[in-house]
């Protein structure tokens, strides 16, 4: 196909009526084209296309389809639809009411070009170059980097029934390529054995048969490769993805044949690492991984986004999709590069613990200027985990000399340089076992019942790096700035939710990356949209259940209250009892929207009113038989009849706008009542 540019022309007046008046307060795509106007170009896409071939549709316009389609959740087919039946989105392309659209197949080869050119980015660059020159999105400011799970669109299956639907797939594949050639060659039973897909259920359940089985599939999938090496076999067939997958299957799940062609089934403790093991023939690069409780099949997906203060929308900046078996800190430098490529490098990068190391803090500062901003993992040794002995950050360490000092004050023997079993760079320093065998303080440097104390230290620039970090992340500092970044668990949130962010729609790793560049961009354009429309930032959601058990008081504060007893109020001569507020000692009042703590005493005064709070039980026995002075029946005559006592006790709740003060009791006392009330309330902060 060959490029055909048409850009963007204006909205026609015939469009622009009937979608305004269908829709006076216009929809996403509506506001897209009103606040973004020309957001992608087909020179962008240019390179994709031919010089020959019959024209194609314009590009920007499946680019903006592609991008409305994942903000919509549309199938191919839908997508077409909506271009061909929906106003908003033919006011947003520019279209007349009587145009036909496209045909849906077209955004399928769209894809596959991107896909193909490697440039699936382009839709999430475009994008942000047009932020940035409307001023919403710009460079040096602070961002952050979380990832989430990514479930592959295959089946999950059992070993047994992996091989069995690899050397299937390759049947079917070789069968349409070469049915000639393989039906020359194909054996009676496999036909019985391979024309239907393996399930489960039809695999023997006892452990023996299942192992005689797996020889059998075996057997079949050596002779079927061994027919392909041979110089008979068509050389495109040895070229498939199918037989190639078939290939490294056979290797990873059996041994070599024997003598006779048996094929003996792999022991699952020698099996490849997770990150090489193939677990579906049908997306090779699949792969399985276990994070804390999770387990599962597919990708990992890693998404960077704004988080400046102030009112600017938080974007999307750079989406990256990985194996899911691949390290966290793998992904740091390939972001900050991608991030530099478009100018949009943060001053601050806020970082859980897996995307840091000691290396990458000092890369990224120095390379980037950028500061990794999170918590590095402690001292794995049991003396800095107990907090008792000699950990590293004991020892004196002169790097010029070549050697440390521990806190008795020995000398070290050895200072080797290499490498972990990571390839991290690593000094290994040892004492000298007459000095550590005769020192007095061993069981404080180490548990091994013979030999010297042993270190593991980094690289001087990353040691001091780390020791640094590991002391900066216990101030307040840190610990109010690292705060931010739980805001990305939001993102991940509406992804999942809107965008069906953990779910991949296609299979492969090249594949699944684009439509993650894509669910970034269209979650950009709602976030835009509510920043046009000035739609307030959603608030962590709290449920009714879990609001209800903050209003419950702690069983050390209920016991306080029943050790209080009850206090007495006393009005006009006539003894009323309610229950305790607060405890024996100090009480809590709210005055002028402020907590103050006062010490429990008798309430008089003007603000008593009519009533007098004479206290708890044993005071009021020992007071039962005093007489209020004149000035205190004067005092009560004067003060205003509808006057009100609250006495509250506030328990802080959520911050925000759902923040709430937990008002355990409202004692309200009125001179027309002649009652006391005591009404238990859970009031939000300004309602009380």
């Amino acid at each position: 196909m060959s490029l055909s540019s048409a850009p963007m022309g204006p909205i026609p007046a015939e469009t622009m009526r009937i979608a305004r008046a269908a829709f006076p307060k216009g929809t996403l795509a509506m506001r897209l084209r009103d606040m973004m106007g020309t957001l992608y170009d087909d020179p962008t896409f240019a390179d994709l296309f031919s010089h020959r071939g019959r024209p194609a549709e314009a590009p920007w316009r499946l680019a903006l389809v592609t991008m409305l389609q994942f903000a919509e959740g549309l199938s191919d087919r839908q997508a077409a639809d909506a271009v061909r039946g929906h106003l908003g989105w033919k006011y947003a392309f520019g279209l007349e009411v009587t145009d036909a659209g496209f045909d849906h197949t077209l955004l399928g080869d769209f894809r596959a070009r991107l896909g193909e050119a490697h440039a699936e980015y382009r839709l999430l660059s475009a994008f942000l170059e047009q932020a940035q020159r409307q001023g919403l999105l710009k460079g040096r400011g602070r961002q952050r980097t979380d990832a989430t799970h990514v479930l592959a669109a295959i089946r999950g299956v059992n070993r047994l029934v992996c091989v069995g639907e690899t050397l299937r797939q390759a049947l079917n594949v070789v069968a349409a390529d070469a049915p000639d050639w393989l039906r020359a060659r194909v054996q009676p039973d496999w036909f019985d054995r391979y024309s239907r897909r393996f399930e489960e259920s039809r695999v023997p359940a006892n452990a023996t048969e299942r192992t005689t089985l797996a020889g059998v599939i075996g057997a079949d999938g050596h002779a079927l490769l061994t027919a392909l090496r041979g110089p008979d076999a068509p050389a495109s067939l040895r070229a498939l993805p199918a037989v190639d997958t078939l290939r490294r299957v056979w290797v990873q799940q059996y041994y070599a044949p024997t003598s006779d062609g048996a094929m003996r089934w792999r022991d699952a403790a020698d099996l490849p690492p997770a990150a090489l093991l193939i677990v579906s023939p049908y997306d090779a690069e699949a792969r399985s991984a276990t994070k804390r409780t999770t387990t599962w099949v597919g990708y990992k997906v890693h998404v960077t986004e704004t988080c400046d203060d102030g009112d600017a929308p938080q974007l999307m900046t750079h989406v990256d999709t990985t194996p899911a078996t691949t390290p966290d800190h793998q992904v740091t430098e390939r972001i900050h590069a991608d991030l530099a490529a478009d100018g949009l490098l943060p001053r601050a990068h806020l970082l859980d613990a897996a995307y840091r190391d000691a290396e990458l803090l000092l890369s990224s500062r120095d390379s980037h200027g950028v500061e990794l901003c999170g918590p590095v993992g402690p001292d794995p040794s049991w003396q800095a985990r107990a907090q008792e002995g000699f950990a590293a950050a004991c020892f004196a360490i002169d790097w010029e000399a070549c050697h440390v000092t521990c806190p008795p004050g020995k000398v070290s023997h050895l200072w080797v340089p290499g490498r972990e079993r990571h390839g991290q760079p690593v000094i290994r320093v040892t004492f000298h076992p007459r000095d550590c065998a005769a020192c007095p303080c061993r069981a404080q440097c180490t548990r091994a019942a013979r030999g010297p104390r042993k270190l593991g230290l980094r690289p001087r620039e990353q040691h001091a790096m780390l020791q640094a970090t590991r002391r900066h992340q216990q101030t307040a500092a840190f610990k109010a700035q690292y705060a931010a970044r739980a805001g990305v668990e939001g993102t991940l949130s509406q992804g999942v939710r809107v965008c069906d962010l953990r779910q991949a729609r296609y299979r492969g790793l090249a594949k699944t990356h684009l439509q993650h560049v894509a669910t970034a961009t269209a979650i950009n354009l709602y976030r835009l949209d509510d920043w046009w429309t000035q739609t307030p930032r959603e608030r962590t959601r709290q449920s009714a259940f879990a609001a209800l058990a903050a209003c419950i008081p702690s069983p050390a504060f209920t016991n306080s209250i029943v050790s209080c007893g009850r206090v007495q109020i006393r009005r006009h001569g006539h003894d009323r009892r309610g229950d305790g507020i607060g405890d024996r000692e100090y009480g809590h009042q709210l005055t002028g929207g402020r907590l103050a703590d006062r010490q429990t005493r008798r309430y008089r005064g003007k603000d008593a009113s009519d009533d007098e709070i004479i206290g708890t039980d044993s005071e009021r026995r020992q007071q039962q038989t005093d007489q209020p002075s004149r000035a205190s029946r004067k005092r009560r005559r004067i003060v205003g009849r509808h006057c009100r006592i609250w006495t509250f006790l506030v328990i802080p709740g959520l911050r925000g706008s759902r923040s709430y003060h937990r008002t355990l009791t409202l004692a309200s006392r009125s001179r027309e009542a002649g009652m006391i009330d005591m009404i238990p309330i859970c009031a939000a902060a300004g309602e009380a």
